[in-house]
């Protein structure tokens, strides 16, 4: 489309210009391309006054006509003749009144306000036409024709009456309740949580129709929310029969010829270390002294593709899933219990297959030599985090020199990866203890000590290790086909932002890119076990691009890795599944990989990754919502997380649990926003309450189905 000037009034010194007016026309009409106006609306899209103007229209309208610069659309209007420049993307409904539509051919997104959707909802792809620029320099749209559905099935509360019914939807990018006609309610109940399937989209502003699929109990309840979370994430209940089936047909015992060829560690000490809950052991560690100031450390990993075989209903499912998903109360995994919690963990005192990375250090953490390859390992301990712990802290235990020893070459490892330029992100994790019917008695902050920066620091030497090997048998050509982790630079203008953000705080960042990993280490350092480290810590982890998985060789900022893969999960994570796969076949000397095919399941992975870091957060806010709904009077301090034009943000300090105080709950003066300085004002009184504060407040309401918490302040002077 041609470049648009901005419509003016064509009532000139110095009298009328025709063709000025007949080229306003038609930008006029190129602006809405699938609109059509009468001589009266055009003169008004374009601001006339002018009576002499406006009388010479109708001959500059029918000269255009004639010359077939624009066209008739009925008897008294005009449209536009230039061919509509179509375009593709998925809708943002990012609130009732506009949608924005991501795509890749602009750099901004243009905006379609809620009239010009055509029946799309969010994250529906579309086929639409740009139209003018708004006063904010945006371009507006509008759909033209829905190319594919994102969903038909959603989760709600039923409102019921005695002759229909209203599904208000959990999820918060759909701006419409659905329509429940009676012989559709399926015996569904008044406040009943239900599934949903949409029969009629909206049209012209009307609901969507909706039948009740199934009722999955009282809002509010416990089962019924985390299977509301279930539903309203798409996340699979159960595994099909056929993949089960398919499973269970897997022999557990381990054949002669599958150990052939494998490295042997039965016989070096091995052990896993988990958390006291975990189900599943998909790594080991072996120290083996080689020599004077020489160890060999194996980072053994469970073979899982020596079971998940390509093509089949298992590895179907598996790419399907792409990922496990952790809720607070159970976990959603990507293979079948027989592969996930038998065959494939590395349970103590059993033979188990494995794949393993084989690293030679010195007394400084060195790296020697690596090997890759698969294995037999034999496990003889498995430890809870806090049992390692305590031997490494004690002194003493059957393995604490192997502990001690593996703990003091991750602190060098550690050590030098800082110094490299990694981010030493350590964000705060928590989790529930919960009773027999899922209801939360407290809310634990979990602590990083040692022992899991020990495991980490493994970990990452064996995906970084991996990555570099495969991305070296080819470096001018970028390595071979793999799968790679990836994580850009950050965006410039975030940082900027976040770093004028600190200031409120005291703290300074450092924008210039080469040194903005060394400042931003520096400021994690200074706000650890400050009141303020957990809000900083998640505006820095914002600020920074999102980690991806991709088959581009490109680096990982925040660990100063110019490769880093995923090798170490691959019972959870789909994308170890294709590393162990293909770094299996570089090791056999095959040709490169299909990097279409292997690209595209890397976008499937990060969107499900995406999906499930999602559904993993809604669960845990249901039930810091749920706990903080029977608190009663009880005074929590916290500090102030956010401020907007309509109230306070406020995280507790204590649980991490984040709640709003409205502006209209404050009753001592009228509060104004002031945005440039993070803070709220009072007009008379000129108490201000900044981003930062510490304050104290109590619940006020806690609604579980909304999965929100409002805040008023305990010092009724706030």
């Amino acid at each position: 489309m041609s470049k648009r000037r901005k419509p003016k009034n064509t009532a000139k010194k110095g009298g009328f210009q025709p063709k000025e007016l007949a080229q306003s026309i038609i930008n006029f009409l190129e602006d809405h391309p699938t609109e059509s106006f009468s001589e009266k609306k055009i003169a008004e899209g374009l601001n006339i006054r002018s009576a002499k103007v406006k009388k010479a229209m109708s001959d500059v309208l029918l000269d255009l006509e004639v010359s077939g610069a624009i066209n008739r659309a009925g008897r008294r209007s005009y449209a536009s003749a230039a061919p509509m420049q179509l375009m593709e993307g998925v809708i943002d409904h990012v609130n009732a009144k506009f949608a924005y539509i991501v795509h890749t051919n602009e750099k901004e997104d243009p905006m379609v306000s809620a009239k010009d959707l055509n029946g799309a909802l969010d994250g529906d792809k579309v086929r639409f036409v740009l139209g003018s620029k708004g006063r904010g320099g945006r371009r507006s749209a509008k759909v033209t024709e829905i190319l594919e559905r994102a969903r038909t099935q959603f989760v709600g509360k039923l409102e019921r009456s005695p002759r229909f019914a209203f599904v208000v939807p959990d999820y918060r990018k759909m701006h419409y309740d659905f329509f429940i006609a009676p012989q559709y309610i399926n015996g569904a109940e008044h406040n009943d949580k239900v599934v949903v399937e949409i029969i009629k989209y909206p049209e012209k502003g009307d609901n969507p129709e909706a039948k009740v699929l199934r009722v999955l109990g009282p809002a509010g309840e416990h089962e019924a929310e985390i299977h509301s979370i279930i539903e309203e994430f798409g996340l699979p209940n159960q595994f099909p029969d056929h993949v089960q089936r398919e499973a269970e047909a897997i022999p557990e015992k381990i054949p002669a010829k599958d150990i052939e060829g494998r490295m042997d560690f039965r016989d070096i000490t091995t052990f896993t270390i988990d958390p006291a809950d975990a189900k599943d052991f998909d790594d080991a560690l072996s120290l083996k002294k080689i020599g004077d100031g020489k160890y060999e450390v194996g980072i053994h990993i469970a073979d899982v593709t020596h079971y998940l075989k390509p093509d089949t209903e298992l590895d179907k499912e598996a790419v399907k899933r792409a990922t496990s998903v952790y809720l607070v109360d159970r976990t959603i995994p990507m293979l079948p219990e027989k592969l996930s919690n038998n065959l494939c963990s590395l349970r103590p005192n059993e033979d188990r297959l494995a794949f393993s990375a084989v690293v030679v250090l010195d007394d400084e953490a060195n790296v020697l030599d690596c090997k890759f390859g698969r294995s037999i390992i034999h496990s003889n301990h498995r430890f809870v985090y806090d049992d390692a712990q305590d031997q490494i802290d004690s002194q003493s235990g059957e393995y604490y020199q192997e502990l001690t020893l593996l703990n003091d070459l991750a602190k060098k490892l550690r050590a030098k990866r800082f110094q490299a330029g990694s981010i030493n992100f350590e964000t705060t994790e928590v989790k529930f203890k919960l009773d027999e019917k899922g209801k939360p008695l407290g809310v634990i902050t979990k602590v990083r000590k040692d022992i899991h920066k020990m495991i980490e620091e493994f970990m990452l030497l064996a995906n970084k290790r991996v990555a570099e090997w495969v991305h070296d048998l080819a470096p001018d050509k970028g390595g071979p086909t793999f799968v790679y982790r990836t994580h850009d630079y950050p965006n410039p203008e975030k940082v900027d932002i976040f770093s004028k953000f600190i200031t409120k705080f005291g703290h300074e960042l450092k924008v210039d890119e080469a040194k903005i990993s060394e400042s931003m280490n520096r400021l994690l350092e200074k706000i650890e076990g400050r009141p303020e480290q957990n809000i900083l810590e998640s505006l820095a982890i914002r600020t920074m691009a999102k980690a991806k998985y991709t088959t581009e060789p490109k680096l990982h900022f925040g660990l100063a890795f110019p490769h880093y893969s995923h090798f170490t999960s691959p019972i959870r994570r789909y994308p170890d599944v294709m590393v162990h796969r293909l770094l299996q076949h570089y090791l056999d000397k095959g040709k490169p990989a299909d990097k279409e095919k292997y690209e595209k399941l890397c976008e499937h992975s990060s969107e499900m990754e995406k999906r499930a870091t999602e559904a993993e957060r809604a669960s845990i806010k249901f039930k810091q919502v749920e706990f903080m709904k029977d608190v009663g009077d009880k005074v929590f301090e916290g500090i102030v997380s956010g401020v907007t034009e309509w109230g306070i943000f406020v995280e507790v300090i204590e649980t991490k649990v984040e709640g709003m105080v409205r502006l209209t709950d404050l009753k001592d003066d009228f509060y104004e926003f002031d945005e440039k300085n993070y803070r709220i004002v009072g007009r008379s009184n000129k108490k201000m309450i900044s981003l930062g504060d510490k304050v104290s407040v109590q619940v006020q309401e806690a609604n579980v189905e909304r999965r929100t918490i409002d805040f008023i302040f305990a010092d009724t002077n706030e």
